[in-house]
């Protein structure tokens, strides 16, 4: 057993790198920031393709993967089996023996880092970053038992996650659903946190801007990131203001989307990059000119974050967390989800303002991403980890 001042900490994450998402960047930078700290980091993931449970030593981690299998109506997300993945996950907690167990999601790995805790007595701290409903798009099965399924992953988060000392979750608006629909009495609303400075533009930098006035989108290209919306939306935008779009991520929904593009006539107008390094992404996000989340299923968006740490105005779908980033005229607006009319207007009017304009609707943004310093987070789990009850942030005080 590790001393008090250097704990012994397994992360349990069913999406991990090189997963893309807001889930497995986090449980990425989690581990990176605990090594750092001088912790001794373990991360319990699904193997990212065919094969047996294996063990890769990275700087952030040492990585323990078990077999998954490719889940078959999503491209890249593979399920464990719970009859392999609990007896698996039941020893690994008893050969490492951690201080505490940190699990990102109630589902396989982390449902079987539950128990397992549970088990052998180990602290444990959940988090979720997934509301039931965002199944929907891969279930092929009617509405109806699609509410079941939502119904009861509910009462299975409420039973599972309720075993942990404390639970948490990205946003207030989260932690109330999850209140209100789970059952539980507490969830602390804890930003994922980012490297606020990571995205600025340094001095004397010279990264070129557009040609054109250029909205920028990064994420994956699924179906609850209604990027459909935003590229409709991008032609129904005055022609006289020449309004470009960029697109960063990858995705199923890859193919419609540029079939879309074309039937739009929007070639010339929208350029899909797919996935990008840090470097370039960072590089994409200071070139732009505003930042657009169309999604309606954020329990956060990392990336709306770091577009405003980079001192972007955004333009946000008036959907869960996102209402949290924007202040209305201030640092950019919302939108009417799902519709493109609206989301038009609204670019529009970001456009139609002078480049001093957005400039201060920039630097609104920036301040408002400073209260998700990643350093905060990180000095809050640390806390948890090392027994505290509950931790008291100002992320989400108004600015």
């Amino acid at each position: 057993m590790s001393t008090a001042e250097t704990l012994k900490i397994l992360i349990a994450a069913d999406t991990y790198p090189p997963d893309v998402n807001g889930a497995a960047v986090f449980g990425y930078r989690l581990a990176r920031h605990m090594s750092a700290r001088g912790h001794e980091v373990h991360i319990a993931a699904a193997r990212p393709g065919p094969g047996p449970d294996t063990v890769e030593q990275r700087p952030e981690a040492t990585i323990h993967r078990f077999r998954s299998f490719k889940a078959p109506t999503h491209e890249y997300y593979r399920l464990c089996l719970p009859w392999m993945i609990e007896p698996s996950m039941n020893r690994l907690v008893a050969e490492l023996e951690p201080d505490v167990v940190h699990v990102q999601c109630h589902y396989m790995i982390g449902k079987a880092a539950i128990l397992a805790a549970e088990k052998h007595r180990v602290r444990t701290i959940a988090t979720n970053h997934f509301m039931p409903e965002n199944l929907d798009p891969f279930l092929p099965f009617p509405r109806w038992f699609k509410r079941i399924v939502s119904r009861n992953s509910w009462r299975d988060m409420g039973r599972l996650m309720g075993k942990a000392s404390v639970v948490t979750t990205p946003t207030p608006l989260a932690a109330e659903t999850m209140k209100d629909k789970a059952g539980f009495d507490r969830v602390l609303p804890l930003s994922n946190g980012i490297d606020v400075d990571y995205y600025a533009p340094r001095s004397g930098e010279d990264i070129a801007r557009h040609s054109r006035p250029t909205v920028l989108f990064v994420g994956r290209l699924a179906v609850e990131k209604n990027v459909d919306v935003l590229i409709r939306a991008i032609a129904l935008t005055d022609p006289s203001l020449d309004i470009g779009l960029e697109i960063v991520g990858d995705g199923e929904q890859r193919d419609r989307l540029r079939e879309l593009i074309t039937e739009l006539g929007l070639d010339d107008r929208v350029s899909m990059r797919g996935h990008v390094g840090d470097v370039e992404l960072r590089r994409a996000y200071i070139a732009a000119d505003v930042f657009c989340q169309p999604g309606t299923a954020e329990l956060q968006s990392l990336v709306s974050l770091e577009a405003m740490s980079a001192g972007k105005p955004v333009v946000l779908a008036d959907a869960l967390a996102l209402p949290h980033l924007v202040s209305e005229g201030e640092n950019g607006y919302l939108f009417e989800p799902f519709n493109a009319e609206d989301l038009a207007r609204r670019l529009e009017q970001i456009f139609q303002l002078t480049a001093s304009e957005r400039a201060t609707m920039g630097r609104a943004s920036r301040e408002k991403a400073n209260q998700h310093a990643i350093a905060k987070t990180m000095a809050a789990y640390e806390a948890l980890y090392q027994g505290a009850d509950w931790v008291y942030t100002d992320q989400f005080e108004e600015s």
